[in-house]
């Protein structure tokens, strides 16, 4: 390729750039949170932010190093093997599930208001038929789904 490695390099840092800019909305989510619920000053969020994201950070970091010895999950997994764990299977379905039993129980936004505002514009719409399934039967997969991951490793 005729200065392949001119276009990798821009490849590369377009790449770069892309994922600088995800971070930093990423970051701007977290920050304005600590702002909005605590209100702290944009600079205290950030220094808070940044400390958490250090000690939060350090044991992936040195999971296949200082930490290699430590195998959370038994012979032959490291500290990110339970971290990719805790995620997947605890973490997203519990996360899921919370987010599901809001969207259709009278303690949340209830099934109506859900109804009504996924509707809102053009485009599918969705069936008034489907409460059912999302309101007692998708509850339980997503219970099974977590009982199951859990109960997989251990």
């Amino acid at each position: 390729m005729a200065a392949g490695r001119l276009w990798g390099t821009l490849f590369f840092v377009f790449m770069s750039f892309a994922a600088f800019s995800t971070i930093l909305a990423v970051f701007e989510n977290i920050i304005s949170c600590g702002m909005d619920l605590f209100h702290w000053t944009r600079k205290k969020s950030c220094m808070i932010n940044l400390i958490a994201l250090t000690l939060l950070s350090l044991p992936c970091a040195l999971g296949f190093n200082l930490l290699a010895a430590f195998q959370p999950l038994g012979p032959d997994s490291t500290v990110l093997d339970l971290e990719d764990f805790l995620v997947s299977n605890v973490i997203l379905p519990i996360g899921a599930l919370c987010y599901l039993l809001f969207c259709v129980t009278r303690f949340g936004w209830g099934f109506d208001s859900y109804l009504e505002e996924t509707n809102t514009g053009e485009g599918l719409k969705l069936p008034r038929q489907i409460r059912v399934y999302v309101t007692y039967i998708l509850p339980v997969l997503l219970f099974f789904l977590i009982l199951k991951g859990l109960l997989d490793r251990f």
